[in-house]
């Protein structure tokens, strides 16, 4: 039992950031499991994601968010934008992610949605990146000069680079508080979620830089015997000519893609996965309200 002076901490933690910071990799590397999908493409996630890391003394619910859009409005990128601006309501603290190598218009904009009163904790991330150390230094100072931050804490997620110094400070932001979540908790969403998006991440790992945008996956059925799941997956996509590049000749790219996507999730979930995925044409889904709120956008 923690004394009063030290009393167990817990709280939830919003992780956001531009594009391409690496958000997700870092929830992914505090976590210690993966809880969310990455890719080297901007907008991987499209999703609010909690991730759980549970602790002798504190226990730490970290919100993912997609990155904010600045750059091109569409129906999708506005309900992502909100996204992460509902996700800065009823959080204990902020998490904001920058690339070490640059602080750019877009990281002000995120910046400027966090509330004031918001204890804020700065990740300076892909420092193992950055050629000349003493380009850090200024880049620190220049952040520093924005708000009152709670920290500024160089890191790597990727490579594991001072996590530990990093969780030590968003530590001192929380309350005090027992647990919130069941100490064998890694993320709020179901397998039928996870399934999903281990599909949509191989498709934006292994495709260019056009049709992975121009996917969303839907779960048509997920039955759960013992150790064995039977899924059957959709892959919409948005023009004939994609649904042929996602295929691939003679369907060897979706298999791979299935492939890929069927061993994390057995990795994850612990049993046998049997994955089917098919593949259909759904024109201007992005934009449509009705297609965006079916498939949980």
């Amino acid at each position: 039992m923690a004394s009063a002076g030290n009393a167990h901490r817990a709280g939830h933690v919003a992780i956001v950031g531009r594009p391409s910071v690496g958000k997700s990799t870092l929830v992914n590397a505090l976590v210690g499991a993966k809880v969310t999908i990455t890719s080297k493409k901007p907008q991987t996630t499209r999703h609010r994601i909690l991730g759980v890391l549970t602790e002798p003394t504190r226990q730490f619910a970290f919100v993912d968010t997609p990155g904010f859009q600045t750059r091109h409005r569409s129906p999708l990128n506005d309900r992502l934008n909100r996204t992460v601006r509902d996700s800065l309501a009823g959080v204990d603290a902020v998490v904001w992610v920058v690339d070490g190598a640059r602080l750019t218009a877009e990281d002000r904009a995120v910046a400027a949605l966090i509330p004031a009163t918001m204890p804020v904790v700065v990740a300076v991330n892909k420092i193992d990146a950055v050629p000349d150390k003493g380009e850090l230094l200024p880049r620190l100072a220049e952040i520093a000069k924005l708000r009152d931050f709670a920290a500024i804490v160089p890191i790597s997620a990727e490579r594991g680079t001072q996590l530990a110094e990093l969780k030590a400070e968003i530590a001192l932001t929380l309350p005090a508080s027992p647990p919130l979540y069941p100490e064998t908790d890694l993320t709020d969403r179901d397998e039928r979620f996870l399934a999903a998006e281990f599909v949509r991440e191989k498709i934006f790992r292994m495709l260019g830089d056009e049709v992975p945008y121009a996917t969303t996956v839907a779960i048509e059925s997920f039955e759960h015997k013992g150790d064995l799941r039977r899924i059957h997956a959709t892959v919409f996509v948005d023009k004939a000519s994609q649904r042929a590049i996602l295929i691939g000749a003679k369907g060897e790219r979706m298999k791979a893609i299935g492939t890929q996507a069927r061993a994390d999730m057995e990795r994850l979930f612990g049993g046998t996965v049997y994955l089917e995925v098919w593949v259909k044409v759904k024109r201007g889904w992005a934009d449509d309200e009705a297609a965006l709120t079916r498939f949980g956008y």
